[in-house]
């Protein structure tokens, strides 16, 4: 099995794909891209991925000649089979669906070396379904990435009964080269870690909207300057025991009761409210509405302030 990895390739040329290939390519890895939909999208591939790159250098996030250096090492490929050669890592982006997934890596058994290491993406398919039919099941692994993953850290590992624990291993090393920050669900869980937090604090913020308790606008404010300033400097186990004294222990002791009145009114609905779409969307609108000057009013313009402050945290803890 492999225990070094020289060069990877990215399957899907698409936002996620794109963004691998910066990180990837920054770390001084060459980089294979490979995607259905070439030649036609190479050039607006290629554009995008400079545009990121230049971005990050006038941020200050990595220096001027990074940007041509990167860029050098990504080459393009619409022959799947070419785009395999001498790669020992390829990270699959490809739509959220088994049946896609699983005709990549039929290829995949076809084409590429048998030790090669498969990663998928996907942020909550189970991996043991993705490599159902797999001739090479023991090589497969999820690597999910937090978007952007050319600048959140995080990796989620999933794998399954038949994944090799050395290539769990391999994939720790390589991605905390990468500069991530690797976690490996022990068993597998649809929606991972974080989707799965994610989700249970959406739903109760959905709850609070559509039970008027607060709008959307006030949801997303209280988050953002309340736990979420906190969150973006540790995890919610850490910041409890910085909330007591004597700790994380000490802390529930003394706020047990309130805890469990607050769960008991929680909302615990398993189906998602069909009319929520449309008050989201009209809720999301009036808070950019609303949004400061320095912030702007549109997507592209939030869209350019959330990477500038997740540039500016990652730059704290030591990221860029």
């Amino acid at each position: 099995m492999i225990n070094k990895i020289k060069k990877v390739c990215c399957v899907g040329a698409g936002m996620i794909g794109s963004s691998w290939a910066v990180n990837f390519s920054l770390k001084g890895y060459p980089v294979n891209m490979y995607d259905i939909r070439f030649p036609d999208l190479i050039d607006d591939t290629r554009a995008g991925i400079k545009n990121t790159l230049q971005y990050l250098a006038d941020q200050n996030a990595i220096a001027e000649s990074d940007v041509e250096s990167a860029l050098s090492k990504i080459n393009y490929f619409s022959d799947f089979e070419a785009a395999l050669e001498g790669v020992q890592y390829i990270q699959e982006c490809a739509g959220e669906n088994y049946k896609i997934k699983q005709d990549i890596i039929g290829q995949i058994d076809q084409y590429a070396q048998t030790d090669v290491i498969y990663a998928s993406s996907t942020s909550g398919l189970l991996v043991s379904e993705i490599a159902k039919f797999s001739k090479h099941p023991e090589r497969c692994i999820g690597a999910h990435p937090y978007n952007p993953p050319h600048l959140i850290p995080l990796v989620e590992i999933t794998k399954c009964d038949n994944t090799d624990p050395d290539v769990i291993k391999t994939a720790i090393a390589f991605f905390r080269d990468l500069g991530k920050e690797p976690v490996v669900l022990q068993k597998e869980a649809p929606g991972f870690i974080c989707n799965r937090l994610s989700y249970a604090l959406y739903r109760e913020a959905i709850s609070l909207v559509m039970n008027g308790v607060c709008t959307i606008e006030d949801v997303d404010k209280a988050v953002t300057f309340g736990p979420g300033l906190r969150w973006a400097i540790f995890g919610p186990n850490m910041l409890y025991e910085l909330g007591s004294t004597n700790g994380i222990g000490e802390l529930f002791e003394k706020t047990g009761e309130m805890f469990d009145s607050v769960l008991a009114d929680l909302a615990d609905w398993k189906s998602f409210p069909k009319d929520f779409p449309t008050v989201a969307q009209e809720g999301v609108n009036a808070e950019k509405a609303n949004f400061p000057e320095h912030i702007g009013k549109s997507n592209e313009d939030a869209l350019k302030f959330r990477n500038d402050c997740l540039i500016a945290m990652l730059k704290l803890h030591h990221k860029f």
